[in-house]
């Protein structure tokens, strides 16, 4: 990131990434477009699903594990 960060201040680069990092999707100023739904719009970040189920598992740790190991 801090690569891509140097390229973009100095060089004025741009970068297509196709990601579920919720780390990558955070970079500052980042366009970030859903294809989601079969259309493309753009969203916020802490609208993705990315984000939003890393930021439940980081609140809710033991809540998510007991529901995603739960037997059926």
């Amino acid at each position: 990131m801090r690569i891509m960060h140097d390229l973009v201040e100095e060089e004025d680069c741009q970068f297509i990434i196709a990601t579920h990092s919720p780390i990558i999707l955070g970079y500052p100023n980042a366009t970030i477009l859903s294809f989601d739904h079969g259309e493309i719009e753009e969203v916020e970040y802490e609208m993705t699903g990315h984000y939003q189920i890393t930021k439940y598992f980081l609140d809710h740790r033991g809540k998510f594990l007991e529901e995603l190991l739960a037997g059926e």
